[in-house]
């Protein structure tokens, strides 16, 4: 089988540095870290990005994808707004301020950025099924990415998921399988499901096809910089799920500043979780290296990731960069997304209000400067999660058509 990754050439363990041929593989065989793409990038610069298509494939030098990846049959996800959000900077006090809003994507989530290279790396191995453990965006990208695509998809999420999810999984064909338990245990059983004979073949997006997946949230990076001048922000707000998007998200600004598209200007990056599933943010404030797991128990189901296996990575970047990571309750999450769409018309998912929630307290308590240049993530549409809001939807008033019955209310 002739592979073909791009710029990518191994596999490297973020521990213990060994390295490895291209291949389905997550976990090193010396010492069980985390495998990830390492790249020989070459000459990058900002004209032949500029050049490229309006998606994440103008990035393709920076990808593990081959170099005629535009033309092949996927989403084309990515190049979605950065938008000034000078309404949500004023009521919140802060001087310079944008939402980078990722639920343009073409399933309405960040997702598609990831499982766009996932798709490109079961092509390289023959994979014919796509697969995930998913908490709900993840399950319909990786659903729709199959039928374009034109592989088989079975995914695999928690059976009590938001209605809405479920629904946009489903109709783009394939098998939804619910797992009565959570998300942790959804996982589990799928890696379990790798080492069967019913798993040959099947290419999990999120566990054996990992190190290149995770390399589509670099992407965000990229935008941001590019969509900002080619600079870096002085602050984002990141949210904490597995705490993938936030390492990459990282990993993505170094390599911008390696290759000279971008001055090396300091940033802070910030994390954010929700009260209910925030075993990062408390291992953080406790000073401990270690993440210890928890019982996900939150509105913000697509962040209800007990057990983040990027969780250490993320407390090591928030202290390197000088940030932080907090949390907030439901409450404050159903009040930060009324607050994003009442000031910016944006209207996010949970995680958004997550995200949203956690830059008003972090103005609040002093960590995070308001005269910085910051940046928000909403990474999900809030179509999706309508029952976090459901309880004032329905009319200001109900009158009869009539002037006399308007001017009364």
């Amino acid at each position: 089988m002739s592979l073909d990754f791009g710029p990518a050439v191994a596999l490297s363990c973020r521990e213990c540095g060994a390295r490895y041929d291209l291949g389905p593989s997550f976990a090193c065989l010396e010492c069980f870290g985390p495998l990830e793409a390492a790249y020989d990038f070459g000459t990058v610069t900002r004209a032949q990005i500029e050049a490229g298509p309006t998606n994440i494939w103008r990035y393709q030098p920076l990808l593990p994808v081959p170099a005629d990846v535009a033309s092949k049959r996927n989403m084309n996800p990515g190049w979605t707004k950065l938008v000034k959000a000078d309404n949500l900077g004023k009521a919140l006090g802060i001087r310079s301020l944008h939402v980078k809003d990722d639920s343009g994507n073409p399933t309405h989530s960040f997702k598609d950025r990831v499982v766009a290279i996932a798709v490109e790396a079961a092509r390289n191995f023959g994979f014919h099924t796509l697969s995930c453990s998913s908490t709900g965006n993840l399950a319909g990208a990786v659903t729709a990415a199959a039928a374009r695509a034109g592989l088989d998809a079975c995914v695999f999420i928690p059976a009590n998921l938001e209605q809405a999810k479920i629904a946009m999984a489903r109709v783009f064909g394939g098998r939804l399988i619910g797992i009565d338990g959570t998300y942790d245990e959804v996982n589990r059983f799928c890696s379990e499901l790798i080492g069967d004979p019913l798993g040959d073949k099947w290419g999990f997006v999120n566990v054996n096809l990992r190190p290149y997946y995770a390399e589509g949230s670099k992407t965000l990076a990229y935008e941001i910089a590019e969509q900002l001048g080619w600079r870096l922000p002085e602050q984002i707000v990141i949210p904490i799920a597995s705490g993938s998007q936030l390492t990459k998200i990282d990993k993505g600004f170094k390599e911008l500043i390696a290759l000279g598209l971008v001055e090396d200007t300091p940033y802070k990056v910030f994390g954010a979780q929700a009260l209910g599933c925030s075993p990062v943010s408390a291992a953080f404030k406790a000073g401990h290296d270690v993440v210890q797991p928890v019982k996900p128990d939150t509105i913000a189901k697509s962040l209800a990731i007990g057990n983040p296996a990027d969780g250490p990575y993320v407390l090591d970047i928030a202290r390197r960069t000088g940030g932080a990571v907090e949390d907030v309750t439901d409450a404050e999450i159903v009040e930060a997304i009324r607050l994003l769409a009442s000031t910016e018309g944006i209207f996010a998912e949970t995680a958004g209000g997550v995200t949203v929630g956690v830059l008003k307290k972090l103005v609040e308590n002093g960590t995070l400067d308001p005269e910085a240049e910051t940046v928000v993530l909403n990474t999900g549409d809030g179509l999706k999660t309508l029952d976090a809001v459901s309880d004032d939807a329905k009319p200001t008033a109900v009158i009869r058509p009539s002037l006399d019955a308007f001017r009364a209310i």
